[in-house]
């Protein structure tokens, strides 16, 4: 089993809530490269934030607590539906993963040093596992992700717990026990 199994259900639903609150603006293609990108900051954000198996467990019963407050600071809330079955991924989005992740892709240089800090640890360990996209994104990935990327609207969702992601990478390198 992967290391990361339990947090996949966190990493989705909080990639998609990016997604939706800074969507891209062209096609599919543009949508395609923007997902990979915004998939890529949540997993190196949930790998940073739940460094051991226990903590990734302990987040799969409990749930990440979903994203009431991250709907409130961003106005997005929700597609309107109105159906709760449809919103269920809704409770799966972890606040504190999504900041995370909108500090990582705002700035490339704390992204870079949020990757190194994963070096050698179980989520890394095994299959080679890369994060170009988010780390090296070339100018096809910027314009997909114009929105995703712009410091200045991520800001209000990456403050929110910045402090939490800059003690973390002080802390050193992330390792993962069973």
């Amino acid at each position: 089993m992967p290391a990361d199994f339990s947090l996949s259900p966190l990493i989705a639903a909080t990639a998609q809530w990016l997604t939706r609150a800074y969507p891209a603006g062209g096609g599919a293609l543009d949508t395609a490269l923007a997902e990979a990108q915004a998939r890529q900051a949540v997993t190196v954000a949930a790998w940073l934030r739940y460094p051991t198996a226990m903590d990734a467990a302990l987040v799969a019963v409990a749930g990440p607590g979903g994203s009431g407050r991250l709907d409130g600071v961003t106005g997005a809330y929700g597609d309107g539906s109105g159906d709760e079955d449809a919103d269920a991924w809704r409770g799966w989005v972890d606040e504190v993963v999504a900041s995370w992740a909108a500090a990582l892709l705002g700035a490339p240089e704390l992204a870079a040093a949020a990757t190194r800090a994963l070096g050698g640890s179980a989520y890394t360990a095994g299959a080679p596992v890369e994060f170009r996209r988010l780390v090296e994104p070339d100018e096809h990935d910027r314009r997909a992700a114009a929105l995703l990327r712009h410091p200045d609207l991520l800001a209000p969702v990456a403050e929110l717990h910045r402090d939490q992601l800059l003690d973390r990478l002080a802390t050193g390198p992330v390792t993962l026990t069973g």
